[in-house]
């Protein structure tokens, strides 16, 4: 390493001596131009053949995957829009079907309650009649009962009043015909 060192400081040493011969760095030179633009168009040929194409076609490459990505984000954002219209047109369909069930749910409720409410009333007044009918019958089984009483007691009686028995029969026909002669109207007061 030393010797490396040592070499490189006479070489720096012995540069000065040069330069000073050629002239300066700076100062133009018609030979170091001509072979540095040779040397440079060299160069850009060699990169305009080889390197160049495959840099535009990268950079073409590149430029076209963007605008692809672009246009497919675009796209994409149009049809989320169009997915995102049928959604809410779904919701608002399935929002309308929904009222439609409540109010028809509403309208079968109010028939069966008021259907409901006739079948009662139905029931009632069919209760009432069989009341009202029972309630006559048993009145009619009572007078018919009260008549057979009655009808009894006078043959009773009269048999006490003549003191002699007559024929069950013919004295039942005969208080009967008494009393349907009688007007029902003074019966259903009494």
């Amino acid at each position: 390493m030393p010797i490396f060192i040592f070499t490189l400081l006479q070489q720096v040493a012995a540069a000065p001596e040069e330069s000073a011969q050629s002239g300066d760095l700076l100062s133009p030179s018609g030979g170091l131009m001509f072979w540095t633009l040779i040397v440079f168009l060299i160069l850009f040929a060699i990169l305009g053949k080889l390197v160049f194409p495959k840099i535009t076609a990268a950079v073409e490459a590149r430029e076209k995957a963007l605008e692809d990505a672009i246009e497919g984000a675009k796209r994409d954002r149009e049809e989320a829009a169009k997915a995102l219209a049928e959604q809410l047109q779904q919701i608002e369909a399935a929002r309308v079907e929904a009222q439609k069930i409540i109010v028809e749910g509403r309208q079968v409720g109010d028939k069966l309650r008021a259907q409901m409410i006739e079948e009662t009333h139905q029931q009632q007044q069919q209760m009432l009649e069989r009341a009202r009918r029972e309630i006559e019958q048993e009145k009619e089984r009572a007078i018919a009962e009260l008549r057979r009483e009655a009808i009894e007691l006078a043959i009773a009686g009269a048999s006490k009043v003549i003191e002699q028995n007559l024929d069950d029969q013919a004295n039942r026909k005969i208080v009967e015909s008494f009393l349907s002669s009688i007007p029902v109207a003074e019966t259903k007061r009494g």
